[in-house]
């Protein structure tokens, strides 16, 4: 195509280039074209239009049309200002127990790709092998998709209850000045104010209990010598696809391991075999940091007791901080975008950043030790922190993107270069230390994580905050 534009364009000065429309192939040379073909539209499934209604609770009542699950949710809602990317958003679980109200106002229209995975075993389209957010409200749904990946609508795809024709402007506005909340989606009932007591709150449930992995699994690049624990509270795909995919630059060799945080599973203790690994990782996921004490804690040993590298994000972020002492607290309404300025301040650099959260590290609380790394300048909210002279930093945003903007993907470089470095010191004082595991335990190790349950509907998440209720009371 350059070389037919440079035919067409006369010679002479760059004020002078015209083209004439009239002179330019109809069809790209690389394309086939089938004349007197009528286009066949895909296939969608007719969503059944029952009643649906989203309730906020002390607050408005919605009416709509449901296209999904025919099942009644409670959660929190909360808005996100993406423009695409709902796959990845649903199946993210970070949005564990959440009803993302999207502010795009069309939604659907290039379907739901399938579910391959890359070479690593990584899911390459979704960021789960499930979905995770409870349930959707949208303002206009489209039944016809059109995308060369796509292989089935939406509505198909979703498990969860789907809601369309509401102003979706009216719920955020009303999300902006009242904060997120808690909502109900009830389909094909009427609004009874007496189930106001149905509302569950997810902040009060230890929600990376249910998104993370139950037993360790191993992610490995096709080559590589570096070895790293990452502690999964609900990993994104994307994140360990990012630490694999520069394992053909950096030989890195990636272990993905699980330090639960579940009363009902036995604890592995992060400080206990971090001797094993050159550098520890600390995952996104949902909820309120403080509910994971006991990860709070096997990181502040952790700490005093070993030099390894360390970089969190999301959720991992604010577990580290609590870690060193510091505080977090829950936004009014989060921040949920792709298009999120942070501030690096120690370059003094912009960057355009993926968020997806709604609690927040008190930059105020942090010890001497630790100085900001990011600030957000749309709320000046803290978007990172980082060691005067360790090689420990965390990050609030998302460098992984998926999706999002891909402007701070070279902090990965940063933290394997620093655990690179970990691993030569290393080396000189125990010449034959290999933190590589064997092949046999690679063998064993399942690729993928184990025992996530999907997201369902209210009745499950009453159940879950019940036992949770019941493990606490037993504590005390």
């Amino acid at each position: 195509m350059l070389r037919q534009l440079s035919k067409i364009a006369p010679q002479g000065p760059l004020r002078n280039f015209r083209v004439s429309y009239q002179n330019l192939p109809l069809t790209r040379s690389f394309a086939t074209v089938e004349e007197n073909t009528p286009r066949k539209m895909p296939y969608a499934r007719p969503a059944a239009y029952d009643r649906a209604t989203l309730t906020i609770r002390d607050g408005p009542i919605y009416s709509g049309k449901s296209f999904g699950a025919k099942s009644n949710i409670s959660g929190e809602a909360v808005f996100t200002t993406s423009l695409v990317g709902y796959p990845e958003s649903l199946t993210d679980p970070s949005y564990r127990g959440q009803i993302i109200v999207f502010t795009q106002p069309l939604i659907g229209n290039y379907g739901v790709p399938s579910n391959k995975k890359d070479e690593a075993g990584l899911l390459k389209h979704f960021e789960s092998p499930n979905i995770q957010a409870s349930g959707v409200v949208v303002a206009d749904y489209s039944e016809k998709y059109s995308h060369w990946n796509a292989v089935e609508s939406l509505a198909e795809w979703s498990g969860v209850p789907l809601m369309s024709g509401v102003d979706t402007r009216e719920i955020v506005t009303f999300l902006r000045e009242e904060g997120s909340s808690l909502a109900r989606i009830t389909i094909g009932e009427e609004y009874d104010a007496d189930q106001d007591e149905a509302f569950i709150d997810p902040g009060e449930i230890n929600l990376v209990n249910q998104v993370s992995t139950k037993s360790p699994f191993h992610i490995s690049s096709s080559h590589g010598d570096l070895h790293v624990a990452v502690i999964d509270c609900g990993v994104k795909e994307n994140i360990l696809r990012s630490l694999v995919a520069r394992g053909e630059y950096s030989k890195f060799h990636l272990s993905a391991s699980s330090y639960l945080t579940s009363p009902k599973a036995r604890v592995l203790r992060i400080q206990k075999v971090a001797h094993h690994f050159d550098g520890v990782f600390i995952s996104n996921g949902p909820g309120d940091p403080t509910h994971c004490q006991d990860t709070v804690a096997n990181l502040r040993e952790l700490m005093d007791t070993s030099q390894v590298p360390i970089m969190g994000i999301c959720l991992g972020h604010q577990l580290l901080a609590l870690a060193t002492g510091a505080k977090t607290i829950k936004l009014k309404y989060g921040n949920r975008a792709h298009n999120i300025p942070a501030l690096n301040l120690l370059t003094g650099r912009c960057e355009i950043t993926s968020q997806n959260h709604g609690y927040a590290v008190d930059a105020k609380t942090l010890s001497g030790d630790w100085r900001e790394f990011f600030v957000n300048l749309n709320d000046s909210s803290n978007e990172g922190l980082i060691h005067k002279s360790r090689p420990i930093f965390s990050l609030q945003f998302h460098p992984e993107s998926k999706g999002g903007p891909e402007d701070s993907s070279y902090l990965f470089a940063e933290y394997l270069e620093s655990v690179q470095k970990y691993k030569q010191s290393q080396i000189i004082f125990s010449p034959h230390r290999d933190s590589r595991p064997s092949p046999l335990l690679v063998d064993l190790l399942a690729k993928q994580r184990v025992g996530v349950a999907p997201t369902t509907g209210m009745a499950y998440m009453e159940r879950i905050g019940a036992e949770q209720a019941a493990t606490a009371a037993v504590a005390a």
